[in-house]
């Protein structure tokens, strides 16, 4: 079962996935945010997954950003939608930053590297990333 992980924002979504053996992260997709139940739904008639992550917006001091309200109704839209795959929540404070930061050093095009639906999905992965090393340190 795969492991799926969303950067939540209120125009697009990057959403990242694990392989089956929740080993390796990978940029899957970014959609419009309003498309985004739709497309998990799709997803998920052929893929099995077993864990919702969701990227939390904190301030640099810890504290809720202006977006954590999003993320909030995007989290309970989840568990409605889908109320048998668990939804977890990781701190992104850093994922934007450090997914601009690891496309400058890909050797994109300047377009390409300012193209905000690749860091998007980037940051997803960031997330994702993210969530299995704390797994796997805690287990």
């Amino acid at each position: 079962m795969r492991i799926m992980a969303f950067d939540y924002g209120t125009k697009r979504v990057g959403i990242a996935v694990t392989d089956p053996l929740q080993l390796i992260a990978t940029a899957l997709n970014t959609v419009h945010a309003q498309d985004v139940l739709a497309y998990v739904k799709a997803y998920i008639a052929n893929e099995a997954v077993s864990t919702f992550v969701v990227g939390e917006p904190r301030q640099l001091d810890g504290s809720e950003s202006e977006s954590a309200q999003h993320v909030r109704g995007f989290i309970r839209s989840l568990r409605r939608a889908f109320p048998d795959i668990p939804t977890e929540t990781i701190d992104e404070r850093f994922t934007s930053k450090m997914a601009s930061a690891s496309i400058a050093q890909s050797g994109l095009t300047k377009k390409k590297r300012q193209d905000k639906a690749l860091i998007d999905s980037v940051s997803a992965v960031l997330i994702l990333q993210s969530y299995l090393e704390r797994r796997d340190f805690q287990g």
